[in-house]
C-alpha cells in the first residue's frame, strides 16, 4: 500500500476532487465516498479524505 500524497479532513461522506488548484496538474472531476472506515483514496491523485470524527453521513437531494 502507498502513502497518500496529502491527508484532507472533511465533514461530509461525499468529497469532490479534480487533483488540486492548479488545472494542469489536475485530472477529471470525480466524487469520492466515504463509506465504512471512514476514509477514502482518490484513485487519480492519491490524496485521502478522512472523515471528521463526530460528523455526519451527507444526506444529498
Amino acid at each position: 500500500m502507498t502513502e497518500p500524497t496529502e491527508i484532507i479532513t472533511v465533514e461530509t461522506t461525499t468529497i469532490p476532487c479534480d487533483g488540486g488548484p492548479n488545472p494542469a496538474l489536475g485530472h477529471p472531476r470525480v466524487f469520492l465516498n466515504i463509506e465504512t472506515d471512514h476514509r477514502v483514496d482518490c484513485p487519480y491523485c492519491g490524496r485521502r479524505y478522512v472523515l471528521k470524527e463526530g460528523a455526519k453521513a451527507h444526506s444529498g437531494h
